[in-house]
C-alpha cells in the first residue's frame, strides 16, 4: 500500500469512528430518554413533599398524576425501544472503540448526525432497490419493500404494541423497570448498554421533539396543521401537473423531509418523489413508521406529558395519540417513491443531479441553512429549465444564535433579499400569499406559537444564463 492509499484509508477509518460514535450517541439519547423523564417527575414530586400541609390537601391529586405521568412516559419508552430494535444501523456498531472520551460529546455537533466530512446516504426507493447517488454512500433503515406493497412482519417482540407490563395497572409503574425490561430482550447487540454514551440533556429534548413531530405528521390529531402546511403545497402540485401520468410521472424532490409525510403525499399524487433529511434523529424514526408499521393506529404515544404549563387539564396533557393514522404501504404512492439520508448540499450539489427535478417543493426548510443562497443556487441547478420551486415556511433561521462558533456561519436574509436572490438565479414568482401556521404545537395548549409562513410558487426560467447556473 502506497502512502497516499495509506493516508486514504486512515482518513476513511477515522470518518467511520466518528459516525459510528455520532450514531451511537443519537442512539443514547432515545435510549436516555426514559432516565431523563424520570429526573423530571423526581423534581416535581420533591417540589409537592416541600409543600406546606394545608396546600397539599388543595393538591391531593398530584402524587396520582405523577404515576400517571410514568405510565405514559413508559409507553412512549416502549415505542421508542421496538423502534431502535427495527433500526438497520449503516455501519458496525459493534467496533470496539474509544467510546469514553469526553472531547468526543464536545466536538460533534448538536445539530449533525455526523461529525466531520461527511458522506451523503444512499436512496432506499420502494421497490426495495438502492439507488445511490454516490460512491461509498451510508444506508439508513430496514428494507423499504413496506412501502410499496404488502410490509413483512417483524418478530421483534410476540406482546401487544402497549407495553403490557404496566397497562393493566399504571398507578404502579416504574419507568426503569418497564424499560430496561425490553432492553434485555430480543434487542440487538449495538444496543448492549456498555456501547452507550451519557448524552447531555439537549439530546434528550431532540427526542422530545421527535414525539410531537409524529403528532403533526402521522396522527388524525396532526390533520389540522398538515392541513394547514401540506394541502396548499399538494393543491398547488396538481395544479401545476394537471397531465401527470403512471406512464411518465413527473419528478418531485422534497428536502428536509422530516418523518416522510409529505413526500408520501406527493408521491400518491403521481409523483416520483424522493423525501431528503439530514438529522438521524428523523430518520430512524420515519424508517421505522414508513417500512415496519403493520396497520394504522398501530401505535399509542403520550406526546405532551414533558410540558405542566399552559394545560387546560391534566386529562389534556395525559391524552394518549395514536398513529399511523393511514397505513403507508396501503396508501397508495407511486413507484419509485424514495426517502434520502444526507446533508441537502453534499448529495444534491453533485453534478449527476444537474436538471433532474421538474419540481422541489421545501417546507419549513431554507431557514436551515448556514447560507440560504447556496440553497437557492442548488435548487436552480438541481431543477430542469421550466422547473418549480413550492416552498412555505418563514426564516426562522436555526444557527443565527450561535455563538463563539469560528467554523459555523449563519447568513439570514429578508424575505425580500431571498426572493431577490432567488431572481438572480432564474426564478420568476408566479404565485405568492402568506398563510398562518403552527408547527408541532399542542392544539388544546393555552399557548400556540403561530407562523406567518411565506407560500410561493417560481419557476425557473427556461434557457438560464451559465452565469446564473454558476
Amino acid at each position: 500500500m502506497s502512502r497516499m492509499e495509506d493516508e486514504e484509508f486512515r482518513r476513511r477509518k477515522m470518518e467511520e469512528v466518528l459516525e459510528v460514535k455520532s450514531l451511537r450517541r443519537i442512539i443514547s439519547a432515545y435510549l436516555n430518554y426514559p432516565e431523563a423523564a424520570e429526573e423530571d417527575i423526581r423534581r416535581y414530586e420533591s417540589y409537592f413533599r416541600r409543600l406546606p400541609p394545608s396546600h397539599k390537601g388543595l393538591l391531593s391529586h398530584l402524587p396520582l398524576k405523577f404515576k400517571k405521568l410514568r405510565w405514559c412516559i413508559s409507553q412512549n419508552s416502549y415505542f421508542i425501544f421496538e423502534m431502535l430494535k427495527a433500526f438497520d444501523p449503516p455501519l458496525d456498531m459493534s467496533q470496539d472503540i474509544d467510546i469514553s472520551s469526553e472531547q468526543f460529546v464536545d466536538d460533534v455537533s448538536d445539530n449533525n448526525p455526523f461529525s466531520g466530512e461527511r458522506n451523503p446516504c444512499q436512496c432506499e426507493s420502494s421497490s426495495g432497490q438502492i439507488s445511490s447517488l454516490k460512491a461509498d454512500e451510508l444506508r439508513f433503515g430496514g428494507s423499504a419493500n413496506a412501502v410499496h406493497g404488502s410490509p413483512k412482519a417483524e418478530p421483534v417482540c410476540e406482546e401487544k404494541k402497549t407495553n403490557p407490563s404496566v397497562e393493566s395497572n399504571p398507578e404502579n409503574c416504574s419507568i426503569g423497570s418497564a424499560f430496561d425490561k425490553k432492553v434485555c430482550v430480543s434487542s440487538p447487540d449495538w444496543l448492549d448498554p456498555a456501547l452507550q454514551l451519557h448524552v447531555p440533556l439537549v439530546d434528550v429534548d431532540k427526542v422530545r421533539c421527535i414525539i410531537r413531530n409524529v403528532v403533526r405528521d402521522w396522527a388524525s390529531e396532526g390533520q389540522s396543521e398538515r392541513d394547514q402546511c401540506y394541502k396548499p403545497i399538494l393543491e398547488e402540485l396538481g395544479r401545476l401537473f394537471p397531465d401527470r401520468t403512471k406512464g411518465s410521472p413527473h419528478s418531485c424532490l422534497v428536502p428536509g423531509a422530516g418523518l416522510g409525510r409529505l413526500a408520501l403525499e406527493i408521491s400518491c399524487l403521481g409523483f416520483i418523489s424522493q423525501g431528503n433529511e439530514f438529522s438521524y434523529y428523523m430518520m430512524i424514526c420515519s424508517s421505522f413508521i414508513l417500512n415496519h408499521t403493520q396497520t394504522a393506529e398501530e401505535w399509542t404515544i403520550y406526546p405532551w406529558v414533558h410540558s405542566n404549563c399552559n394545560s387546560l387539564s391534566d386529562s389534556d396533557q395525559l391524552r394518549p395519540v395514536s398513529f399511523p393514522d393511514i397505513h403507508p404501504a396501503s396508501a397508495g404512492i407511486t413507484e419509485g417513491f424514495s426517502m434520502c439520508g444526507g446533508d441537502f448540499v453534499e448529495v444534491y450539489n453533485d453534478p449527476s443531479q444537474v436538471g433532474v427535478w421538474d419540481a422541489v417543493v421545501t417546507c419549513f426548510f431554507i431557514d436551515t441553512a448556514h447560507n440560504v443562497v447556496e440553497y437557492i443556487e442548488i435548487i436552480s441547478r438541481i431543477l430542469k429549465d421550466g422547473g418549480v420551486w413550492i416552498n412555505l415556511g418563514p426564516l426562522l433561521y436555526h444557527f443565527a444564535d450561535m455563538y463563539n462558533q469560528e467554523d459555523d456561519m449563519s447568513i439570514e436574509l429578508s424575505l425580500e433579499d431571498v426572493k431577490r436572490v432567488a431572481s438572480h438565479y432564474g426564478f420568476q414568482i408566479e404565485k405568492e400569499s402568506t398563510i398562518e401556521t403552527t408547527y408541532t404545537t399542542n392544539p388544546r395548549s393555552m399557548m400556540q406559537n403561530r407562523y406567518f409562513a411565506s407560500f410561493w410558487t417560481m419557476r425557473k426560467k427556461p434557457f438560464a444564463t451559465t452565469e446564473q447556473r454558476a
